[in-house]
């Protein structure tokens, strides 16, 4: 595959000399600077996308995170059963629920930040607004639908950034044990997950992971829906009751109580059932009466797994999937919604390019009133074995909350839940990867895209990283994401020095090395192919230590 040549000279000039800012400030301190905890608050580390890439590649052959969990277990050094910091000593002795966890992440700050969104996700949001790392600006793109990761500042690239900083897979294992036991604690509260939409379909521009997850919110908002429309329905039912119990018929109380009562064409007066709002300017053709827009039944929840599952059933067994009970569904809730409604009035509703108005000057005076309009059906409506003719034929006036579900929210969520306790680590870790790299891409962009000149190299880098995300292997090329990636951060963090550098002369490069040294001889695969040629001499790197056990 033919990646983008763009200036490798110039980002190994950026690298060296970041390289050469603050040599080994880290092995020093024993650990990340306080300039690193600053500029993570700004833009998600580098090194946090090195410890997910490395998960990727070390987990391949790990079937699922509980086996990592045991494999990991079985394999832990000594050294961390008994590093134990005091508060961890302290936690055993007081035997508190949170104490086995607070004792393996009492002082990864990320991961406990990350636990607290979650259990208690309106305070902790609200203060993330207050920080938030993006900036408003017209030119950001969207990076995460291109590579496929979620949306900046949501919720996966915040537990993206809190699984990067966990330095071994035991840990690693037993974190996302604690956010799948957090999210099912959250669905059955009938609380939204925090940092995900609370009512939207699926994103299948994002990874799958962020796809489930809007899922679940979907599902608790849609019960909360139908709690309210239930409530609705026995409000209706209870007041029929009692204007059933007065003297008077129900004649006298209309049209204050139209929409509680319709009359057919027999002059009966019937119960509306399942009634939303009423359509304006839309009566029933055959009895005049005002046409209201039922409580319907909504559609199944697809996720782009759900969706490739659903194409290959209908393909293997020729079914017409879901339409036919949706549609019939739809039905149903309109007859009860619209006592006395026929084919014509659901169609002008539902299908209305399948129904054709008369004239206004066709109208027919009836006794002073002018009677609702006539038109007729579209041609394939009117065919004899029509599918709709038929489904209208047998469907009965039953109200949405009163049919069968067609999408059983209790038995999606619960197959995503378990399906995220026994997920394949690599494929967690690669979701996980693209996720923050694209947050951390979109929040440099932001922050980048006011200055023309350095922004038109951000671009460059930006379109290495997206066509390389979007090839099969990208995974073997994760390492050169990573470095490419720190010099896209430094652009945002730094730019003046990054301009600086870019303006130099070579020879005003050259300090204690030569930059050019980190340019590596090309081999001769390499001068035949010069797009290998060129990524190559832009990473001069080794790859990061794999991660412990």
């Amino acid at each position: 595959m033919a990646f983008p040549i763009f200036d490798g000279h110039v980002i190994g000039l950026i690298s060296y000399n970041l390289s050469i800012r603050t040599p080994n400030s880290k092995e020093k301190n024993g650990g990340s600077t306080a300039a690193d905890d600053v500029n993570s608050d700004i833009i998600p580390s580098a090194s946090m996308l090195k410890q997910l890439a490395i998960g990727v590649e070390t987990t391949k052959i790990v079937k699922s995170m509980k086996d990592l969990m045991i494999l990991a277990r079985d394999n832990s050094p000594v050294k961390e059963r008994s590093g134990l910091s005091l508060y961890a000593m302290k936690s055993f002795v007081v035997g508190e629920k949170e104490d086995k966890f607070a004792a393996e992440f009492g002082r990864d700050e990320k991961v406990m930040s990350f636990i607290h969104l979650i259990m208690d996700p309106e305070g902790h949001l609200s203060r993330r607004k207050t920080r938030s790392r993006m900036d408003k600006a017209p030119k950001v793109t969207k990076f995460s639908k291109e590579v496929h990761g979620a949306p900046p500042e949501s919720f996966v690239p915040e537990l993206a950034e809190a699984m990067g900083s966990v330095k071994t897979l035991k840990k690693m294992a037993l974190f996302w044990s604690r956010v799948v036991m957090e999210l099912r604690r959250l669905w059955c509260e009938g609380k939204h997950i925090p940092g995900i939409p609370t009512d939207e379909i699926p994103n299948l521009n994002s990874c799958l992971l962020h796809q489930q997850l809007q899922v679940i919110n979907c599902c608790i908002s849609r019960k909360q829906r139908r709690a309210i429309a239930t409530a609705s329905l026995d409000s209706v039912l209870k007041q029929a009751n009692n204007i059933a119990e007065l003297s008077h018929p129900p004649t006298d109380l209309l049209p204050e109580s139209t929409h509680v009562y319709a009359r057919i064409s027999s002059g009966k007066f019937v119960l509306r059932l399942g009634a939303d709002k009423q359509l304006e300017n839309t009566t029933l053709l055959d009895t005049g009466e005002p046409v209201y827009t039922p409580v319907m039944q909504e559609w199944p929840l697809l996720t782009e797994d759900i969706i490739k599952e659903t194409e290959e059933f209908v393909l293997r067994t020729g079914s017409v999937g879901a339409g036919c009970s949706q549609l019939l569904s739809d039905m149903q809730a309109f007859k009860a919604a619209n006592p006395g409604s026929i084919l014509e009035d659901f169609v002008r509703w539902h299908s209305p390019p399948d129904w054709t108005e008369t004239n206004d000057e066709s109208k027919q005076v009836n006794g002073g009133d002018i009677s609702p309009s006539r038109g007729h059906l579209s041609t394939r409506m009117q065919k004899e074995g029509n599918l709709w003719r038929e489904l209208w034929q047998t469907a009965k006036p039953i109200p949405a909350i009163r049919q069968a579900p067609l999408y059983y929210e209790d038995l999606s969520v619960e197959g995503i839940l378990n399906g995220l306790e026994n997920i394949s680590p690599s494929s967690l870790f690669e979701q996980l990867f693209v996720s923050l790299l694209s947050s951390g891409c979109a929040i440099a962009e932001a922050r980048v895209s006011s200055n023309e000149f350095l922004y038109k190299v951000f671009k460059e880098c930006k379109d290495y990283i997206v066509l390389i995300c979007q090839s099969k292997n990208w995974v073997e090329k994760a390492n050169d994401i990573c470095q490419v990636y720190e010099t896209m951060a430094v652009m945002a963090l730094d730019p003046e020095r990054v301009i600086k550098i870019m303006n130099a002369q070579p020879d005003q490069t050259h300090t204690k090395e030569d930059p050019n040294k980190l340019r590596k001889t090309p081999s001769k695969n390499q001068k035949d192919n010069p797009t290998a040629a060129q990524s190559s001499t832009m990473f001069s790197k080794k790859p990061a230590k794999p991660i412990s056990c």
